[in-house]
């Protein structure tokens, strides 16, 4: 019945566009000189907000006529925040959980784990952890709150982030350069230039380059990253657009953690090691690159008809040699029980491709605007290659008081098997407005799914599965407007269980319904959602137990989870020189049986940063808070209470071209942990950022 309904629904939906196919565009003339600058473009205006956005479903909507909760990171505020890596903006987003391991983070939202991010609408499921991309190649991170499958396919209903790239908009020559020093020998440089490849300026190119070095707060670290960024913008007629660029990031990390330290002793009390302390030798490493290239594409074919087209490519290496300890400490001799030390040495490639090729069509209809949107998208995700193996430490025991593990051979004697994932979907989408005040947003979605090991390994196969979407949102005055939406939730697992078993995919819906309000002239945004999130055959780890055969973990279905609870974001200005961004977020997650379900998770999160401006002065405040998190390990519960950090920022403007900022993170020097680990995951726990600032030096021309 659950099968007959949906396909029942979605051929009404097709149904329905059809019905339309008799209708032509808009009337219109020429469309002339096409601004290359986009209302959105947030490094222009300055603010916290955008006019509209196409995250959610394509459709260009504004923030109050989108169906579902959004909200944005902007140019400014992540210059405000001084946010330059994928983690920074984790850690400032409302909603989110960030549980740190090491040098990899694990996002949650509404009780689920981020599993995938978009780079310009398209998604990418490469793994999401260990990803600590630079954003001076972006503009701005739309985000969407809850289940994103219209324009993404597989995923779970946490969040989905779309970063959205900078362009070459100038006709000027023109730019800026950044020099930055901070706690701990932090130091980067950057360059952002803007320049006209013609006379006509209908070609242009833009450059980011960018080096960094620092270390950290704990003992041996140091992290070095070289980051490039070029695109040509060419507007090739009045009705022709194309863009080509690419991106290029080393990351190398040293004296790395691979896990956390232990969180309890071996008289199973707590542990209380110095922030500075980690599992970590010299000779440890986690490096990696990453190269992208892609290809945007537009093609206005009659009126406001346009076809567009988007490629990407992307190469990501990795190389590691790590030093893990997953037992207890014998709390009088310090020396690590249980367990030995563990190495690790990995060498990796991976590759990814996108295509996203769509037609938007806004038409009128009874003096009332419309538009539909017919698009493919396409996805691949290959292991090319992944050697690795464990370094022999043979006879090595870990004495905390004094760590010091000789560096192993590197060991790459096992090699991983190369796979792919594809995905492929169908997508069609539609504003229909039944009134001057009611629009109608619905749509759906066909994908196919295919996993392939080259030795046959867990290969599956889901075709022709449906994704339905459909949303109302009304009027109730030219301010604020009330909304409901409905979509399905699809994601194939890599989870199996104890006999080895792949789990089966994980299905489910998201509803919400809730206000939104647009003031000063679309200059502050706010909403209030309410969500319910109903799935079933979600993983839930099978603590101390692993898949026959294999020494990885072995999960169980966990079946009817719901997560339910409220969002509430306001974002922009209040006045000309009062800008603010805050975001509460509420949820609660439980099985069917009435236990909760991810309680690693915060269930409560808060995030608040605001500006004021007076002359040539501006300051900012921001508060992070997270509520409670647990984690049940095989030696104990590890407790992490609700607490707050605090941040501030003061930017002095000394001339129009010249600007210095300082940026005061954790003012009190909170001492948290960070990550608490996986349910029913090893002894583990990980130290929060301690208090740090950075100053920033600015030249603009």
């Amino acid at each position: 019945m659950k099968s007959f309904n949906k396909k029942i629904l979605t051929l009404s939906l097709f149904a329905a566009f059809a019905l339309q196919s008799n209708l032509v565009a808009k009337d219109g003339k020429s469309l002339g000189t096409v601004d290359v600058v986009s209302s959105n473009d947030t490094e222009t205006t300055k603010s916290y907000t955008v006019d509209s956005m196409r995250t959610s479903s394509k459709l260009n909507l504004s923030i109050k006529d989108t169906p579902q909760s959004v909200s944005v990171m902007t140019t400014q505020q992540m210059k405000d925040q001084n946010i330059t890596s994928f983690q920074d903006l984790m850690e400032n987003v409302s909603g989110v959980t960030v549980n740190r391991w090491d040098e990899r983070i694990y996002p949650y939202a509404r009780g689920f784990k981020i599993d995938y991010y978009k780079v310009d609408g398209m998604p990418s499921h490469a793994t999401i952890a260990d990803n600590d991309f630079d954003l001076s190649m972006f503009d701005r991170v739309e985000i969407v709150k809850g289940a994103n499958g219209l324009t993404t396919g597989a995923g779970n209903p946490a969040l989905s982030l779309n970063f959205v790239r900078k362009h070459a908009t100038s006709k000027e020559f023109n730019g800026n350069i950044s020099l930055s020093g901070g706690s701990w020998d932090a130091y980067s440089a950057t360059a952002d230039i803007s320049t006209p490849l013609n006379k006509k300026g209908n070609i242009r190119a833009r450059i980011v380059a960018k080096h960094e070095d620092k270390k950290s707060f704990m003992d041996g670290y140091d992290k070095q990253n070289d980051f490039f960024y070029g695109v040509v913008d060419m507007d090739l007629s009045d009705t022709t657009f194309l863009s080509l660029g690419a991106s290029y990031q080393k990351l190398d990390r040293s004296g790395i953690r691979w896990g956390g330290l232990p969180a309890f002793y071996n008289d199973n009390s707590k542990t209380n090691f110095d922030r500075k302390d980690a599992v970590t030798e010299d000779w440890t490493y986690w490096d990696s690159k990453t190269k992208s290239y892609f290809l945007d594409f537009k093609q206005f074919l009659y009126k406001d008809i346009a076809f567009n087209l988007s490629y990407s490519h992307k190469k990501v290496y990795s190389d590691t040699s790590l030093l893990y300890f997953g037992g207890r400490v014998d709390k009088n001799t310090g020396l690590g029980v249980e367990y030995t030390p563990l190495a690790y040495s990995n060498d990796q490639y991976d590759k990814e491709d996108n295509l996203d090729a769509y037609i938007t069509a806004p038409f009128e209809l009874g003096g009332l605007d419309h538009e539909i949107i017919l698009g493919y998208m396409y996805n691949k995700k290959r292991l090319v290659s992944n050697k690795w193996g464990y370094p022999s430490l043979a006879g090595a025991v870990l004495d905390f008081n004094n760590i010091n593990i000789a560096k192993p051979n590197l060991d790459y004697s096992n090699s991983g098997t190369p796979d792919k994932t594809v995905q492929t979907g169908i997508y069609l989408v539609g504003k229909f407005s039944l009134l001057d005040s009611l629009k109608l947003i619905t749509g759906a979605r066909v994908s196919d799914w295919e996993y392939v090991n080259e030795k046959g390994e867990g290969n599956r196969e889901f075709t022709n599965e449906v994704t339905p979407y459909i949303g109302l949102v009304y009027d109730i005055d030219n301010n604020h407007s009330i909304y409901t939406s409905y979509t399905d939730i699809f994601n194939p697992q890599d989870k199996r269980s104890a006999s080895g078993n792949y789990l089966d995919p994980v299905e489910g819906k998201n509803y919400e319904i809730g206000v939104k309000g647009e003031y000063f002239d679309g200059r502050l945004n706010a909403s209030l959602s309410i969500f319910r999130i109903e799935q079933d055959n979600v993983a839930k780890k099978l603590p101390g137990v692993k898949v026959i055969g294999t020494k990885k973990d072995a999960y169980e279905i966990a079946e009817g989870v719901t997560s339910k609870g409220f969002e509430f974001d306001i974002a922009g200005a209040i006045t000309e020189d009062w800008s603010i961004n805050f975001g509460l977020a509420n949820f609660e997650a439980k099985e069917a049986n009435g236990d909760k379900y991810a309680t690693n998770i915060s269930r409560t999160t808060a995030n608040l940063f605001t500006k004021y401006k007076l002359n040539d002065l501006s300051f900012g405040a921001g508060l992070n808070y997270k509520s409670k998190q647990e984690n049940k390990s095989k030696y104990g519960t590890i407790t992490q209470d609700a607490y707050i950090i605090a941040n501030a920022m003061a930017n002095y403007k000394i001339n129009k071209n010249l600007n210095l900022q300082l940026n005061v993170n954790n003012i009190f020097d909170k001492e948290y942990y960070s990550g608490i680990g996986e349910n029913g995951s090893a002894n583990s726990m990980t130290y929060g950022t301690p208090r740090n600032a950075t100053l920033t030096l600015q030249y603009s021309f």
